[in-house]
């Protein structure tokens, strides 16, 4: 035990002397918090507009001023033809194009029906998905005002209707920061730990220390256990920075225990650490021990279920999601923060993040070897 505290205030005194780190876990995660959220947004507006209107009349105006005040779309170019509206398409001053025939009016009096053209710039996929889709929904709309201005009762007999009444739960503003920002938590906290640890044993190979700690009475389970408390206890700092950010600034509260957080939490940069320390036992240079850490950090985010969600993954893919805590911890501070999960609902998930934590700890304690 003396020996482990030795080790200890050793890599206290190294961090607490080495201004980056702790401007690694201080400041960074503050400010990448504050502008993370803003950045990855679900939310897809101002889609640029181009409308032909070859019908001039009430109606297409009625529809043209609908689209364009709905907040999702920003009217850029009104084009004599569709020839001229694929030129804004071309050159990025338009992603969609709304073209109205001519006789819209009239056969919308007449026959009660028309057609109306749209073309999407596919190039980005979400945002033509999803500007299509919100298209659609205001022609709908419209259509649907058209038909109440012509129906005359008692001329025409009331049609049955149907009315849905929908409820969004857990956030029911549908606030994509309450969703994204605890997630985007779990990302800073992966950054953090696993490249700062998978540092660690490297930087001792480089200056050289790590000869006489070799040759010291110091276990190996001793050595790695006092390279990974330390940054354990910075990476709890930093989770608390964040909850305390999110609450401030978005008002973020957790309907779950704060607790259940932070013992998940703690299993999570258990494991965390016990990958980037294995990494750098493999390591010999900063440089190695960073571009290998970098790979799994990205392999880890992506396939966390952060941008894409697990269920629309291959099944590759799904089976990766199975050995990867960052997976674990999204989707369990997400059920604990929005919808109040308690012990037994996240209780399959710590135990699995826990279980690769032993692994990878085991298996960073038995690589790492000591030479006289």
């Amino acid at each position: 035990m003396k020996k482990l505290l030795v080790i200890l205030e050793k890599e206290f005194r190294q961090v607490f002397r080495n201004p980056a780190i702790l401007r690694m876990v201080l400041i960074m995660p503050v400010i990448q918090l504050l502008v993370f959220p803003f950045a990855a947004n679900y939310e897809v507006k101002n889609v640029l507009l181009s409308v032909v209107d070859h019908d001039h009349s009430s109606y297409s105006q009625k529809f043209i001023n609908k689209i364009s005040g709905s907040g999702y779309f920003k009217l850029t170019d009104l084009s004599p033809s569709y020839k001229q509206a694929m030129v804004s398409i071309e050159s990025g001053n338009a992603d969609l194009i709304i073209e109205i025939p001519s006789g819209f009016e009239r056969e919308l009096v007449k026959e009660n029906k028309s057609n109306m053209l749209i073309a999407v710039n596919a190039v980005n996929g979400v945002k033509a998905n999803l500007g299509g889709a919100y298209a659609a929904n205001i022609i709908k709309d419209f259509n649907s005002d058209i038909r109440v201005e012509w129906i005359q009762f008692p001329k025409f007999n009331p049609q049955p209707i149907i009315e849905v009444t929908s409820s969004n739960w857990y956030n029911p503003a549908m606030n994509y920061k309450i969703f994204m920002v605890p997630a985007i938590l779990v990302t800073l906290l992966t950054m953090i730990g696993s490249l700062m640890a998978a540092l660690n044993i490297v930087h001792e190979k480089e200056v050289g220390t790590i000869e006489q700690i070799n040759v010291s009475p110091i276990t190996k389970v001793q050595f790695i256990l006092g390279k990974l408390i330390p940054f354990w206890i910075m990476g709890l700092v930093t989770l608390t920075l964040g909850l305390i950010v999110s609450w401030l600034f978005y008002n973020i509260i957790p309907v779950g225990s704060i607790a259940l957080i932070y013992l998940f939490g703690m299993v999570f940069l258990f494991t965390l650490l016990g990958i980037g320390l294995l990494v750098s036992t493999f390591s010999e240079t900063q440089t190695q021990a960073t571009f290998v850490s970098f790979f799994v950090m990205m392999l880890f985010m992506l396939l966390g279920g952060l941008y894409t969600p697990i269920e629309s993954m291959p099944e590759w893919a799904k089976w990766i999601t199975k050995i990867n805590p960052v997976a674990y911890f999204i989707e369990t501070i997400r059920m604990i923060v929005l919808k109040g999960s308690g012990f037994a609902d996240i209780r399959t998930d710590l135990f699995s993040v826990l279980g690769l934590g032993i692994f990878f700890n085991t298996w960073a304690v038995i690589n790492y070897r000591k030479r006289s």
